[in-house]
């Protein structure tokens, strides 16, 4: 009797079937089992032949404050813990709509701009450069010098970020539509948010920079994907609001840089998001 050569892999939680169902038993999603490949040679058991021994220390010694970058947006600032560390990945979640391309926009013309610029890239897999430019322009950023790509394919992406003159701050607009080339399997799937997620942030942390993740979510307000990535992110922050109100909040689920206490107000106009600082007596006053 032959191997099976393929298997199906629920998109939410990433459990695995042999044959298609409607329903994944693990999560209850319905409709959400893909096919995807089996790899073709057994994985090989890696061994101590040929590693590297490593350095032990202790828990003793001088622990100096990693480096913040501050966007000047102070809701978001705060609720990333006071800025945002160096070789740290944010993932950023919510609805379609709500307005995480346009906040992270705006923090990365802030930070490419004032006193100290920093080098800032926004590669978007959802829009073209000229959607993003209209938007900038709309919001009054187009004198900002953040720099803008419309790609999918991570090769091409860490070709052109992962040099010696690696940006300062990334965003990727969404790592649902970034894809590996070394797998079968469409952009979007378990697999692929797995290993692009993989790729970028590995990159990240060899070059410094700050990544700013964009996710999309499910029908139920959580992460779409394999939940593996919430555990390889620094920082998981989740944009919320009704699309038929004005106000936004921003919270911190997790954060290996500061607290998970804290929220951002922000509101919604013509112009872009606008911080609320005293949401308190505003919503008294509603």
């Amino acid at each position: 009797m032959s191997k099976p050569t393929s298997h199906f892999v629920c998109q939410s939680c990433g459990a695995t079937y042999a044959k298609w169902a409607g329903k994944c038993d693990s999560c209850g999603q319905w409709n959400c089992l893909v096919e995807e490949a089996l790899p073709t040679t057994p994985a090989k058991s890696v061994g101590s032949k040929g590693g590297r021994q490593l350095d032990f220390t202790s828990l003793q010694g001088k622990v100096e404050l990693p480096a913040r970058y501050l966007s000047n947006i102070q809701e978001l600032d705060r609720v990333c813990g006071g800025g945002f560390v160096q070789g740290s990945v944010i993932l950023v979640g919510g609805d379609p709509g709500i307005g995480k391309s346009t906040l992270l926009l705006q923090a990365v013309a802030q930070l490419s701009s004032g006193k100290d610029p920093l080098r800032c890239v926004y590669i978007s897999g959802e829009e073209s450069v000229a959607q993003i430019q209209r938007r900038a322009k709309r919001l009054g950023l187009e004198g900002s010098s953040v720099e803008l790509a419309s790609a999918m394919n991570v090769r091409d992406i860490l070709a052109s970020l992962d040099t010696a003159s690696a940006p300062d701050v990334v965003v990727i607009d969404s790592i649902q539509t970034m894809f590996v080339d070394t797998l079968d399997s469409a952009p979007g799937t378990v697999g692929q948010v797995r290993a692009a997620g993989h790729e970028l942030i590995e990159m990240a942390k060899r070059r410094n920079c700050v990544l700013f993740l964009v996710g999309h979510v499910t029908k139920e307000g959580a992460l779409a994907g394999p939940r593996v990535l919430e555990h390889m992110v620094d920082t998981v922050l989740y944009f919320e609001g009704d699309r038929g109100h004005h106000f936004r909040i921003l919270r911190a689920v997790k954060n290996r840089f500061g607290a998970t206490d804290e929220i951002g107000v922000f509101e919604m106009t013509e112009q872009g998001l606008k911080q609320v600082p005293n949401p308190s007596a505003l919503f008294l006053a509603e």
